[in-house]
């Protein structure tokens, strides 16, 4: 039987590709963006296949009536994915507590709202998947990407927390990190930033990085596209799949420093409890 997907952010990026790939299995997409009309095309190449749905993610009082309204119309909700997001750079101490809890309404609030609202019918037929957009950034982060990753750390560890819970229910859940593809995110409209204070020259360095970034990142979005999809078919669906030579690389460099650090205070840190 075809599957229903929920896709946020569908308009672009990950968001489009992931549609593209279901579409092209015969699924049904539900593409859901602040700009629902930027789906126009994809519902005019496939009107059977595709709606699109006015969403913001942020706001996570519509999240349960849009799920409603999705059930409503198609009897269920197969896969979730929480794609919607945009990258943010600046210094920890530029960046102001706005900008902050911003991006975990995008992060963090918007897909944790979304993700209750589907459960309790994946529960009951006991099948589902939720995919969580992360980054590579949901590992380690780097000057600059304080803020971006604080939000990405926080919904790794609820989506950890959450593939526990559901997983004798038959639902899956995947982490995806990607490292840098060829997506809008690093655009000047998508791309967001704190003032820069010159304090931190590693943080400029990052700006940099990121200004001069979009549309040459080796990432190729379409084969993310088949990875998460064949990840999520595979009889083990892993919990989390760095996608993109850099990711993997800086993932495995990463978990072996904090072995590294972890082993070299083994003896001091494994000394701390009482002397009963």
């Amino acid at each position: 039987m075809n599957k229903v997907w929920l896709i946020t952010g569908a308009s672009s990026g990950f968001g489009r590709a992931i549609a593209g790939a279901a579409l092209a299995g015969g699924d049904v997409v539900i593409g859901a963006a602040r700009r629902p009309e930027a789906l126009d095309d994809l519902v005019a190449a496939y009107p059977d296949q595709v709606e699109a749905l006015r969403l913001d993610v942020a706001d996570t009082a519509a999240a349960e009536a849009a799920v409603r309204d999705v059930v409503a119309r198609h009897g269920r909700i197969d896969v979730l994915v929480n794609n919607a997001g945009r990258t943010h750079v600046g210094a920890l101490e530029e960046t102001t507590e706005q900008e902050l809890r911003a991006l975990f309404d995008v992060h963090v609030f918007g897909p944790a709202a979304l993700t209750r609202a589907v459960l309790p019918g994946m529960r009951e037929r006991r099948s589902g998947a939720i995919v969580q957009m992360s980054s590579m950034g949901g590992q380690m982060s780097f000057a600059g990407f304080s803020a971006y990753s604080a939000t990405k750390f926080a919904l790794e560890g609820m989506s950890e927390g959450l593939a526990d819970e559901v997983a004798e229910f038959g639902i899956k859940v995947l982490i995806v990190e990607p490292g840098a593809f060829r997506t809008s995110l690093f655009a000047a409209d998508r791309a967001g930033a704190s003032p820069d204070s010159g304090l931190y020259p590693k943080v400029s360095a990052t700006r940099g990085m990121i200004e001069g970034g979009d549309g040459t990142q080796p990432g190729d979005p379409a084969k993310a596209a088949a990875a998460i999809l064949a990840a999520l078919q595979a009889e083990r669906t892993p919990l989390r799949l760095p996608l993109g030579d850099d990711a993997v690389t800086a993932v495995l460099g990463h978990l072996d420093q904090v072995r590294d650090e972890v082993t070299g205070w083994e003896k001091v840190t494994r000394a701390t409890g009482f002397d009963d």
